[in-house]
């Protein structure tokens, strides 16, 4: 009768067990489904009034939170001048508004349009031909015969005779072409000794989880700038110009990296 009633006891607390696990996903079921049931009614809702824009905020917030740091300028001190209208400082009366001074802004127009073709045929032929023989060795040249396996006709003026050839041909094509029509706008980083104004400019445009990047450095001539503020690319001494990207497309076009490896030990 007691083991009887233990099992029974075991058998009330295991379906106990059971019925609270049963609970629990029944539970964890219907929590999933409202959740199901909500995300569902946000895109409905969506669909139904379409896209909103997201509220006005920092804009400061789009270049993160670290503070932008760039060259700029020694401050000016604004001495006032009664009854005139001269403000010392000032680059609106009467003044080029083209960039001069580090910290300002000038636009670069790259304009890159290369096309390169070469073709190269190269063909070599050489042959040669050389006899030795010893006629006279102290009257030893007959001994020679001697080191040589016997049952050879062995001729001391005949002992060596060499002759080769050999040629060569080789074909190298190259076809590049190149076009590139972009504008950015650049700052002044440095103003050298004798009025040169070194400039470096960068421009990052990301669209759906791809990153374009586009880089430009040189040295420019301030007499260069265009009227509205603006130089071409090929006015720029020491140009470094760069385009690129990276990105989920860029990094499925790389090769992996075991073919690299390979590609860079491997001799053949």
């Amino acid at each position: 009768m007691r083991t009887s009633a233990l099992l029974l006891l075991a058998g009330l607390a295991a379906g106990c067990a059971t019925l609270e696990d049963a609970g629990d996903m029944a539970v964890g079921a219907g929590g999933v489904a409202i959740d199901g049931a909500r995300d569902g009614a946000r895109r409905a809702h969506r669909a139904a009034t379409g896209p909103h824009l997201t509220p006005v905020s920092d804009p400061a917030l789009l270049a993160g939170v670290q503070t932008v740091s760039m060259p700029m300028p020694a401050a000016n001190q604004n001495v006032s001048a009664p009854n005139s209208l001269w403000r010392q400082g000032a680059r609106t009366f009467f003044n080029d508004q083209r960039a001069t001074r580090i910290g300002d802004i000038l636009t670069v127009k790259v304009s890159i349009d290369d096309k390169a073709e070469l073709d190269n045929t190269t063909s070599r032929d050489r042959s040669s031909a050389s006899d030795v023989g010893v006629t006279s060795l102290f009257g030893k040249q007959e001994s020679l015969g001697r080191l040589l396996p016997p049952g050879g006709n062995f001729d001391p003026a005949d002992l060596l005779s060499a002759s080769g050839s050999s040629n060569a041909t080789g074909t190298g094509s190259i076809s590049r072409q190149e076009k590139i029509d972009l504008t950015l706008a650049a700052t002044i980083a440095q103003v050298l000794p004798n009025g040169n104004l070194v400039v470096a400019g960068r421009q990052e445009v990301r669209i759906n989880g791809e990153l374009r990047e586009l880089t430009i450095a040189g040295v420019v001539r301030p007499e260069d700038i265009g009227a509205d503020n603006s130089i071409r690319h090929d006015q720029l001494a020491e140009a470094r110009i760069s385009y690129g990207g990276r990105g989920t497309i860029s990094t499925v076009q790389k090769p992996r990296w075991g073919q690299r490896v390979t590609d860079a030990i491997s001799p053949w």
